[in-house]
């Protein structure tokens, strides 16, 4: 890969969160949201929360705690919500295929749209912990393997 090529982390929100309002990168106090915060501020040059209320989400955005899920939303709001953040990621960043996605989610915020939709734009698409059970991702993301950025 050349270095135009930046790499982006795409974080799945979490059930458990703060009581009031925070940026929206200390809202979510999950282990595994904060293994998978920590691995892509160590693995990407930026990274964005996907939110079942909010869709594409800047983790410096401050927010207030909410109560949605895609794990219990319909197959039509699950896809409304990934085209909504393919589209937000072109405006945001622009020509998707200039970019590596690392997609840190489960399957109900990925399989709807979104790698479709971003491999479509012509972006690279890594899902590193992809057919891991969720104590299995605990175990990856609490290793001391998390990535450093390779600086060029």
């Amino acid at each position: 890969m050349d270095a135009t090529h930046l790499r982006i982390g795409l974080v799945g929100c979490a059930k458990s969160k703060r009581d009031s309002r925070s940026i929206a990168a200390d809202l979510y106090t999950s282990a595994l949201f904060r293994g998978r915060r920590r691995w892509v501020e160590n693995s990407c040059e930026r990274w964005y929360i996907l939110s079942a209320l909010h869709g594409l989400l800047d983790p410096a955005a401050a927010i207030e705690p909410y109560d949605a899920t895609l794990n219990t939303a319909s197959s039509r709001a699950r896809i409304d919500c990934s085209n909504r953040v393919v589209a937000d990621l072109r405006v945001r960043l622009g020509d998707l295929s200039e970019f590596v996605f690392e997609i840190h989610a489960g399957s109900t915020y990925r399989d709807h749209g979104l790698v479709e939709g971003l491999t479509r734009g012509g972006a690279t698409v890594e899902i590193p912990t992809e057919g891991l059970r969720q104590g299995e991702q605990l175990a990856f993301y609490g290793t001391s393997n998390v990535p450093n950025r390779e600086i060029s």
